[in-house]
Formats: structure tokens, C-alpha cells, sequence
């Protein structure tokens, strides 16, 4: 009775002869000795490159091409096909963000584009890597992102990811110059009134919970800056506080209210944060993002407010508050640590300091 079955696949674009035998310890012993051998878990078998001293060791006159699952695979799996695609997919989406790691994008770009790639690697999996060109990426925005409905940042985030990862770890049919993005949308930030914001912050009675809300509002904070903040980085002297490496990189300075620092000087005698500003339940640890939306959605649902309120209208509220006192556009940029000016204009759009001087022809009816 022969000791394996041998069969050639589809691997990463590349032919490969897959190997299933009963486990014998010499037998693994001889495959690790075979150049180029590697061991899949996926497809619980050897496979080794696929060249005709490799096809003689068999001494089969030819490889089959697997024709489905072999024996002995995980039952669980529905189709060989998959099970390559899958690790496929994953030596792939390890080695962009090996790549991204390497170019020093943050976590969370890191996050957000290996996940996009593995969803388009995924729609693609019958399709050698080689082969997938430009054609094939229009039809997956129609016929995925667009079918499902999906938002145009997923897709903007989507593309974004495919045309780093064919520009620099394939060469294949794509012409990266032809990948095109969405065109852009146009959307107004959402804003709170004063009172509405004053609402929320008032909402709770934990110090914690009312520091940290108060702290995104009064300085124009991201989420994650807000949980990223050491104690060493409130400066009290100055009245600033330090925003370490926040998007892009960048560190920046925003100012700190003469309130927001009595409150500040209150919550750390009561908490005694040590390595971040606002810790876990256990000491040291950063604290929660989702519990920290967890506390906006309660101070809301005291509030009675209705509106789908995000941690993100703190911000935009607070630079709309600032440009309609006043505070000059380019002051409002820096703080916020945006690039472009024309990221801070669109608050130009929501501010009603000089729509509410526009006396409506309604009103002399």
C-alpha cells in the first residue's frame, strides 16, 4: 500500500505538490530535509516546490491535480480551494503588515488596511495573484463594496490598501496609476449647541467619567489621544497640554482652560493615575476605548439626548465653539493638529456666527 498521496495545487499564485500520509516520524524527518518544504497547518500536509526531481522521489509517473478535500483534512472545511486561499491569504496580509510595521504606520492603519486587503484576497481566492488586474478591482467595488451597500470610507480604506500592497509587494497586471478612489464626499461635521454639550458633561456624577469627557470637549481631543496621555503630559505652569504622536505623528500643544485644570488637579488627587492619565480597572493599564463610549451613551440616555452623538462631536463642537468666538482659523488648524487648512475650513460651514446676521425675507412678510 502506497505511504502518501501526492497532489498538485494552486499555492500563492505558484504550483506546489501537496504530500498526505498517516504521521511516521521518518517520514517527516525526510520531508524537513527536502529543500523548500514547508508544513501547513491549514491543510494539515507537506507541500514542497514543484519540480520533476521532487515529482521522481514519489515515482508517479504525473502529479494529480487535487481534486477536492483529501482525506484526513479538517472536516470543517468545505473545499480545497478555500483551505489554500485561506493561507494564501494570510502569508499575504502578515507580510503587508510586516511592511506597513516596517514604514511605521500606526496600529491602527495597520488594522485598518490589513483587514481591507484580506477582504479583497478573500474575494479573489480562485484567482492566482498574478493574474488579478485592474478590471478585477473595479468589478470588486461593484459587486461587493458597492452590492453591500458599504460606506465610502470602507471603500476609500479598501483602495487605499490595494494600491499600496500591489505597488510595493507585487508585480503583477495591476497599473497602480489606474487604481482610482472614490470621489470624495462632501459632509458637514456634526455639532453640538453649548447647552447640549454643557448637558452632557454635567450628566455624570463619577469624577473619572466627567473628567474625561470634559478634557475631549475642552481641548479638541481624539478618543484615542485622549487614552494615549500620561500624567507628565499636563503641563499646568504653561496651561497646555501635550499631545504625544497623535495622527500622522505629529506631537502638538492645545491650550488647557483654568476649569479643565482645577478639575484635572481634583480627579488626580482622587485617582492617583500612575502611567496613564486615565487607567483601567487595573492600575497601569490604558483605559478602554468602548468603555469610554460606553460612558458618552449613558450620559446621553440621562440627558435625554436622541441625536447619535460620538465621542468625534466633541471635537468637531469644540472647534465650531471656538471659530464662532472668534479664535482665528489658523489658531483652530494647530490645535487640532489638521495638515491641510481646508480640513479645519468645513467648520466655516457649520458655524452660525454670520448666518444668524442673514435676516430671513420670511420675516418681513
Amino acid at each position: 500500500m502506497m505511504e502518501w498521496k501526492a497532489y498538485l495545487l494552486l499555492h500563492d499564485g505558484v504550483y506546489r505538490i501537496a504530500v498526505q500520509f498517516n504521521y511516521k516520524p521518518e517520514l517527516v524527518k525526510r520531508f524537513k530535509q527536502i529543500a523548500g518544504a514547508r508544513w501547513s497547518k491549514t491543510l494539515g500536509m507537506w507541500h514542497i516546490p514543484d519540480t520533476p526531481e521532487n515529482r521522481q522521489r514519489f515515482e508517479l509517473p504525473a502529479i494529480n491535480i487535487m481534486p477536492s478535500i483529501p482525506d484526513g483534512v479538517n472536516e470543517n472545511t468545505r473545499a480545497f480551494q478555500s483551505l489554500v486561499s485561506d493561507e494564501r491569504e494570510r502569508e499575504q496580509v502578515q507580510k503587508f503588515k510586516e511592511f506597513l510595521r516596517n514604514k511605521r504606520y500606526s496600529e491602527s492603519t495597520v488594522k485598518t488596511y490589513s483587514e481591507g486587503l484580506s477582504v479583497f484576497l478573500r474575494y479573489y481566492k480562485e484567482k492566482p495573484l498574478d493574474e488579478i488586474n485592474n478590471e478585477d478591482i473595479i468589478l470588486f467595488n461593484n459587486y461587493y463594496i458597492l452590492k453591500k451597500e458599504l460606506s465610502h470610507s470602507y471603500q476609500n480604506q479598501i483602495i487605499n490598501a490595494i494600491k499600496l500592497y500591489f505597488a510595493k509587494l507585487r508585480h503583477t497586471k495591476v497599473i497602480i496609476e489606474m487604481i482610482y478612489r472614490p470621489k470624495q464626499q462632501k459632509l458637514l461635521p456634526n455639532v453640538l449647541s453649548k447647552e447640549e454639550v454643557k448637558m452632557i458633561l454635567n450628566a455624570h456624577n463619577n469624577l473619572k467619567h466627567k473628567t474625561m469627557l470634559s478634557l475631549i470637549y475642552s481641548c479638541g481631543l481624539r478618543c484615542g489621544e485622549l487614552l494615549n496621555l500620561e500624567p507628565a503630559h499636563i503641563d499646568s505652569k504653561r496651561k497646555v497640554i501635550i499631545i504625544k504622536q497623535a495622527k500622522g505623528r505629529k506631537d502638538r500643544i492645545a491650550p488647557l482652560s483654568e476649569k479643565i485644570i482645577e478639575m484635572l488637579r481634583e480627579y488626580f488627587i482622587a485617582c492617583k493615575p500612575e502611567k496613564y492619565l486615565f487607567e483601567g480597572q487595573k492600575k497601569g493599564s490604558k483605559y478602554d476605548a468602548r468603555s469610554l463610549q460606553s460612558v458618552l451613551k449613558q450620559a446621553l440616555e440621562k440627558c435625554k439626548i436622541k441625536k447619535p452623538v460620538t465621542l468625534h462631536w466633541l471635537r468637531h463642537s469644540y472647534a465650531t465653539h471656538l471659530l464662532e468666538s472668534g479664535t482665528d482659523l489658523r489658531y483652530i488648524q494647530e490645535i487640532l493638529g489638521h495638515t491641510s487648512s481646508r480640513t479645519t475650513e468645513i467648520y466655516t460651514h457649520v458655524s452660525n456666527r454670520e448666518i444668524q446676521r442673514i435676516q430671513s425675507p420670511f420675516d418681513s412678510l
